[in-house]
């Protein structure tokens, strides 16, 4: 079966549940599932040792899992309008990927979560997609079709789902937010499904 990378960082808990929501538009599509998982903290701290083994959520990401996805999800709370050093580190490390050309052709989108409106979402969610346009991927967002695009009061933009957490970063994911997620996580499995048949 086909499977699609759901990629992400989480500090609060909200790109954690936008990445559950994308998995499930992933499985809407027969024959894809989705494959998800995370990356560790990074610390200033030299000493500090991360478990190989997270305590909850889905594993690590290990560059295996990049190879061998037909496509990708990536997800970041924003960090001053970029995406948050723990995913950039993990991207920082995929050179021999690059050098083997193991993610070209694959299709990707983004996906964020801020505090605010206005915190960063669009710039993060560009941030997220200057390493894959290095690795050659098919870089992907939502279309106006969508019409939450055109509704929504809280995330969600062309660029990638988003959402807006809250200044306490408890807000939950709003109806438009979640059908975003969903719609960006299907619209990369038929992409990647249709280039797997091409």
């Amino acid at each position: 079966m086909m499977e699609i990378l759901v990629l992400y960082y989480s500090r609060h808990g909200g790109v954690a549940a936008m990445a559950q929501l994308i998995a499930r538009g992933v499985e809407e599509v027969p024959g894809v599932q989705a494959r998800l998982r995370t990356v560790p903290p990074v610390s200033a701290v030299c000493e500090a040792v991360e478990d190989s083994i997270p305590a909850a959520g889905p594993p690590y990401a290990s560059t295996d899992d990049l190879r061998e996805c037909a496509g990708l999800l990536l997800g970041s709370p924003t960090r001053f309008g970029n995406m948050a050093a723990p995913l950039k580190y993990f991207l920082d490390n995929t050179g021999g990927l690059w050098l083997s050309g193991g993610l070209a052709g694959k299709p990707a989108a983004v996906f964020t979560s801020t505090s605010t409106l206005h915190g960063g979402q669009e710039s993060t969610l560009l941030s997220m997609m200057l390493p894959l346009l290095h690795h050659g991927m098919l870089i992907m967002g939502l279309p106006y079709s969508e019409t939450d695009l055109s509704t929504t009061t809280s995330g969600g933009t062309p660029y990638g789902a988003s959402h807006m957490a809250g200044s306490d970063s408890k807000l939950p994911l709003s109806e438009e937010e979640k059908r975003l997620c969903r719609a960006l996580g299907k619209r990369v499995a038929e992409a990647a499904r249709r280039l797997a048949a091409s």
